[in-house]
């Protein structure tokens, strides 16, 4: 997979209908729900305008289009807008012509009940405990150490998988590694000291796997904030 990040000023009509043609996506680099959602849209080969955003300072489009103020948003030429990062994630695999089958969409159907407990597990209660392991301060009925070793729970978990396979389901990597990575990736760096010498040698390794991948490196390259009042846009073209 290659990807290009193009930024392109709209001075003609041409320019101003390639960019009205693709869907938009706000993101923030560093939010895991965002990063999971574009590894999966780069993954699949999918040009979107991509709109970096401040979380502190969030453009009345985005607003607009989901009340909520969280991302990733994506709204799509006809409109129609999804804002939770499984439905975009959902949405990529349906306009995937490339690498379907090397995702494991079954993650999202009845027979792969494994893959779907354990995305649930990961957006639930080991996401609460990143959060009070990672902003001790906000959660303060528990300390951090408390919080970390409920995170611990879903850490020891996944070491236990590893143990018979590469990845989380299988020898192949699967839209559960994926969904799972960024949050795996926040905890880690939370005391990477702590986390490089705990005892999840096997997960270490996986982690590292993502890290090292050109699909995070590509995720994860810096591009400017989006000014709505500027018509300088970024584009992701495969």
């Amino acid at each position: 997979m290659r990807c290009f990040i193009v930024i392109i000023l709209l001075s003609n009509a041409h320019n101003s209908m390639l960019v009205n043609d693709l869907p938009v996506f706000y993101s923030f680099r560093r939010c895991p729900y965002s990063m999971r959602a574009r590894m999966v849209i780069d993954h699949c080969v999918i040009g979107v305008e991509l709109r970096e955003v401040l979380l502190s300072n969030k453009p009345n489009a985005m607003l607009a289009a989901s009340a909520k103020g969280t991302v990733p948003v994506l709204v799509l030429p006809d409109g129609t807008v999804f804002d939770e990062s499984l439905d975009i994630i959902k949405w990529a695999l349906d306009q995937d012509t490339h690498n379907s089958n090397t995702l494991n969409l079954s993650v999202f159907v009845q027979d792969s009940e494994a893959g779907k407990s354990l995305i649930e597990i990961n957006d639930g209660k080991f996401k609460r405990a990143l959060d009070g392991y990672k902003y001790g301060q906000g959660f303060p009925e528990k300390s951090q150490q408390q919080h970390r070793s409920e995170g611990e729970l879903f850490l020891q978990q996944l070491e236990t998988l590893l143990e018979s396979h590469q990845f989380l389901l299988s020898d192949q990597m699967s839209l559960v590694d994926i969904a799972i990575f960024p949050f795996i990736r926040q905890f880690a760096f939370v005391d990477k000291n702590w986390f490089d010498q705990s005892c999840y040698p096997l997960l270490q390794y996986w982690l590292q796997h993502f890290l090292d991948s050109e699909l995070f490196l590509q995720v994860m390259t810096k591009h400017p904030v989006w000014d709505e009042s500027k018509e300088t846009q970024n584009l992701i073209n495969h």
